[in-house]
């Protein structure tokens, strides 16, 4: 079930994002639902260790912030996307980062200096 609007979601669709130290997490249908989740702030569901690397499946582990580039700590967000049987991984230093990266498009944002 979608942590914003509450849509049921596929086990083979949408994201889930992790907080692996702190064993949380939540789900998404879209990742436009990722940004009002954050500035309301983040409510995350209990986790009971499925944020460890057999939530990534097939995806490499991510070592650095898809946001700033920064080694990740500790206390970092990851978000898997779930496509059919694939899964793509990024990861973040805060939950802020993640919303900043998902309301610029995630991994379909242009690149610097490009306007849309």
């Amino acid at each position: 079930m979608c942590s914003w609007c509450g849509d049921a979601i596929a086990a083979d669709d949408g994201y889930r994002a992790y907080e692996p130290a702190a064993a949380r997490a939540a789900a998404f249908c879209r990742l436009e639902h990722v940004v009002p989740w954050v500035i309301r702030g983040p409510h995350w569901s209990p986790d009971p260790g499925r944020g460890d690397n057999a939530a990534l499946g097939n995806a490499s582990v991510p070592s650095h912030c898809a946001q700033c580039g920064a080694a990740l700590a500790d206390l970092h967000v990851l978000l898997v996307r779930h496509r059919g049987a694939h899964r793509i991984a990024d990861a973040f230093c805060s939950a802020e980062h993640l919303r900043t990266w998902a309301a610029a498009g995630g991994r379909w944002r242009p690149p610097d200096g490009l306007r849309r």
